[in-house]
């Protein structure tokens, strides 16, 4: 594979120019949430670049997974249809934190565009600041200044957003000839197809802040990208991504399966391929990195990418599954260099298929809705008809507007779009608020003038502290009297901070006679540990020296408890496989909670499994190590598992016992054996393909057993026999109760023929009218069927029955169709009786009903009803 050779040999050389091999982060960000999916090489540094953490190293290199869907960078829209849109992209990249600037950034550019990449050093052209001398002047050893094109800030000039980092870039172009254009330059180039951009360098050397001006940054850094499977196209001379090696071995597999031949001049189905090949890529790394088709942010995001790639696949006439048969061909190709996909193989392919099966089903549920608004609907589809297909019946919005296109309609999107983030308003007002939250930029300046808090890991022993910094609702304060609620900052604590899944510590601080119950401990920004509660007795001041002591039994437990859910992990990897990542827990003093990716509900032999392993591991009383190493050493080691969504600093800290190896900055106890016993409590689903398992440990584990036998124990009596035969006794209960229903059945039967009997003989003439006036003793349910099977009898007349109870009351009136062309309307019957029996109700011309709260004016309500069929005839 040329790719491979390619990603290879980049690497390899920048690592022979000092630069340390980070593998690629995962495709969801650790360190920002506001980024839906990593879309550069440059996210797993922005800290390092921001100068908020460090790393061992000054030069990177990398080749990172990339999804440029949704937000800002959306391409999807465009994927398919263009020569080189793709949501799914490998970004070769080389960085310098603080070492190397323009210098060495343009000297490796040039030479390994031409000796790694091996382009023709005449047909390469470079773009620069039109005010970066200093770039030019370097490119001008290198080739040309006739090849060096100076442009403005939109086309050169990166930053990071309004304010802070940015700088001047220089792009590297390959002209690819006349057969594209006719531009002497990437001047005239407008459509940028001829000299084709294939390697950006980016220049980080000022700070831009509010007002606009640019302050020098004290280190200056490189950050560059070059897309791989671009450089691919230009060194396989083909017009088209979707020609080079690895998307175009997927289309091959999709020709395959659909029987289909790829044509790319094929304006109608070349599309489909080229959608489905680069879909499946973002669809298998995504999931193998943790992310779950859902509703909901990223998982909504992948959902939308499978849906749009089985809905090109109907063009290749896919009517069931099929990306799933897409998987093995991807990590063929890919696996090598990305084991992930490989380890998560199997795991992807059954996903694929559940969701799919899922579209499909949806089609099938809301199609035939969607074809009945479409009948009805003139020229468009209400905001109204496609949020409720989209929101009740599960119907994407992008099926819905192809689907109206066909029939020449269009769809209120303006209108639906409101609708939906007023949903989503309310889903977000509904969610639960914590107790206690802290504005942020509260502490941005307190941290610029104090140390960080000192987190001692001490749960036994009382330390000597100092008061750093008091606050009341958010506001900073010299003093805190008695029953005062506020929070206290220490310049050093035995008190962990809620992180991680685990809670805050509670404890207290005091001095002499003076004492500040802590009930919740949080880090509300970097550094900065508060401890929240309230003043029990006397008052503290900004500056005084304190003592500070955790509740240690109750830190016991949760480390106890937090040992246990890392030994959980572990089991569930071994019973149910390495697909298993967590997707979230809770770790407190009672019980753990652990989510985590897994399609079907635990048996209970694999619930048994589980816990069985847990257990020996408790049994062996492991020492439980922690121990500090280089994130990029940990990202190496595929025994160590880390978690998306989480945010680690350069060093990390490993917490291992035998099998079970994990990032985490947690408190753990220091044997398994003190952990005791574990027993799953409950297992469930949260979301699709997240499950959730609760669990207790030591004596609330015990407890639990307990309780488990005390309610064995009750059904014993109740039951009257031994446990080894409750089974047998339920199951003799249940049949004896099924007959039972069954005699109950056809006595009811019988007792509704004699009714129905009773009935036809009080059959009344009202001038040639069969008319039924009576009250019954049957159930609500039964009044509709027995009208039914009256009137049919009949044949023609009215019926009505009412049902007589203690405060309440219900009338049915069944009008055949020759009588309602009289004018005896059911409902109008209905109308006519309501005030009498104090209720109300409705239905239509044939048949009608009414419930009331006053059952004595039932025989009134006959007596209007016998008038209003006189009066009619």
């Amino acid at each position: 594979m040329l790719t491979q050779e390619v990603r290879r040999r980049f690497l390899k050389y920048f690592n022979t120019q000092s630069h340390t091999i980070v593998p690629s982060s995962p495709v969801v960000p650790h360190d920002d949430p506001t980024l839906l999916f990593i879309n550069a090489g440059m996210n797993q540094f922005k800290d390092v670049f921001l100068g908020k953490s460090k790393r061992e190293y000054t030069r990177a290199t990398t080749s990172q997974k990339c999804i440029r869907v949704g937000g800002k960078h959306n391409d999807l829209e465009n994927v398919g249809h263009t020569t080189r849109h793709l949501t799914f992209f490998e970004m070769l990249g080389n960085f310098s934190f603080g070492d190397y600037f323009k210098k060495d950034a343009i000297g490796f550019a040039w030479d390994v565009a031409t000796h790694v990449f091996d382009f023709d050093p005449k047909k390469i052209w470079v773009t620069v600041f039109k005010d970066d001398d200093e770039a030019h002047s370097l490119w001008e050893s290198h080739l040309p200044s006739s090849r060096i094109v100076r442009f403005g800030e939109k086309e050169n000039f990166w930053s990071m957003g309004d304010t802070g980092p940015c700088g001047p870039c220089t792009e590297l172009l390959y002209d690819r000839g006349e057969k594209y254009s006719d531009a002497s330059s990437p001047i005239e180039d407008i459509s940028g197809e001829r000299f084709l951009e294939f390697w950006n360098l980016v220049f980080m050397q000022f700070n831009r802040i509010a007002d606009g001006s640019m302050i020098p940054l004290p280190k200056k850094s490189v950050d560059t990208g070059s897309g791989i499977e671009r450089v691919v196209s230009l060194k396989l001379g083909v017009d088209n991504v979707f020609l080079t090696d690895i998307l175009r071995s997927i289309i091959t597999a999709t020709e395959k399966l659909s029987g289909i031949k790829y044509d790319p001049n094929n304006k109608n189905l070349a599309p489909a391929f080229n959608v489905i090949a680069d879909h499946i890529r973002t669809l298998v790394f995504a999931i193998s990195d943790g992310v779950m088709p859902s509703n909901v942010d990223r998982g909504y995001i992948l959902r939308k990418v499978l849906r749009r790639a089985v809905r090109y696949g109907r063009l290749l006439n896919f009517k069931k599954p099929f990306l799933s048969e897409l998987v093995p061909t991807l990590v063929d190709v890919m696996g090598e260099d990305y084991p992930e996909i490989k380890q998560s193989k199997s795991r992807c392919e059954e996903i694929l298929t559940i969701e799919e099966e899922s579209f499909i089903r949806t089609l099938h549920r809301g199609g035939s809705l969607l074809n009945d608004i479409i009948k009805n609907s003139k020229n468009r589809i209400s905001a109204a008809d496609a949020f409720r297909l989209k929101d009740t019946y599960g119907f994407p919005i992008e099926e819905i507007l192809l689907l109206a296109k066909d029939a020449l309609l269009d769809v209120d999107l303006a209108g639906f779009n409101k609708m939906e983030e007023d949903a989503k308003e309310k889903s977000r007002k509904a969610q639960k608020v914590k107790s206690q939250t802290f504005d942020k930029n509260i502490f941005t300046d307190f941290t610029k003038t104090h140390s960080p808090t000192k987190f001692c890991d001490n749960k036994d022993e009382e330390i000597k502290s100092r008061i750093v910094a008091m606050l009341i609702e958010s506001q900073f304060v010299d003093t805190l009297e008695k029953e005062q609620k506020g929070t206290i900052i220490l310049d050093q604590t035995p008190f962990y901070a809620e992180m991680g899944g685990q809670v805050g510590d509670t404890g207290e601080i005091y001095i002499g006679e003076n004492i500040f119950v802590v009930t919740d401990t949080q880090s509300p920004y970097p550094g900065v540990i508060v401890h929240v509660g309230y003043v029990k007795s006397g008052n503290f001041k900004k500056d005084e020296k304190v003592f500070a002591k955790i509740n240690g039994e109750r830190r016991q437990k949760i480390s106890n408890n937090h040992s246990a859910a890392h030994l959980l992990h572990y089991a569930l990897s071994n019973v149910l496989g390495e697909h298993v990542k967590q997707a979230g827990s809770i770790v407190d003093e009672n019980r753990l909670r652990f989510d985590f990716n897994h399609q079907q509900q635990l048996s209970y032999e694999e619930q048994k499994k589980v816990e069985i392993l847990v257990n020996k591991e408790i049994r062996k009383n492991i020492k439980v190590k922690t121990y500090e190493i280089s994130l990029a050493e940990a990202q190496k080691d595929p025994q160590i598992k880390q978690f998306f969504g989480e945010k680690y600093q350069s060093t990390v800290r490993v917490v291992e016992m035998e099998g079970s190896k994990e990032l985490c900055g947690g408190s753990h106890t220091a044997l398994t054996g003190n952990i005791g016993f574990f027993k799953i409590a409950k297992e469930s689903s949260i979301a699709a393909g997240v499950r959730r398992i609760e669990a207790v440990t030591g004596l609330n584990a015990e407890n639990f057993v307990y309780d488990k036998q005390e309610y064995v124990m009750t059904l014993e009596n109740i039951l009257k026999t031994a446990e080894s035969k409750i089974p047998e006794k339920i199951e003799g209960l249940l049949n004896e109760n099924k007959s039972l229903q069954t005699q109950l059945k056809e006595i009811r039967k019988a007792q509704i023929i004699a009714i129905k009997a009773h009935l036809l003989e009080k059959v009344e003439k009202i001038k040639n009218i069969n008319i039924i006036f009576s009250k019954v003793d049957v159930a609500a349910s039964e009044l509709t069927p027995l009208v039914n099977d009256l009137l049919t009898r009949l044949k023609s007349g009215v019926i009505v029955l009412a049902i007589a109870e203690e405060n309440k009351c219900q009338v049915i009136i069944k009008v055949s169709p020759d009588i309602i062309e009289k004018g005896i309307l059911a409902d109008l019957m209905i109308q006519e009786i309501s005030e009498t029996i104090n209720g109300g109700g409705g239905g239509k011309m044939d048949m009608a009903q009414a419930g009331g709260k006053s059952p004595s004016g039932i025989d009134k309500a006959f007596k209007i009803l016998r008038s209003f069929v006189e009066k009619k005839c």
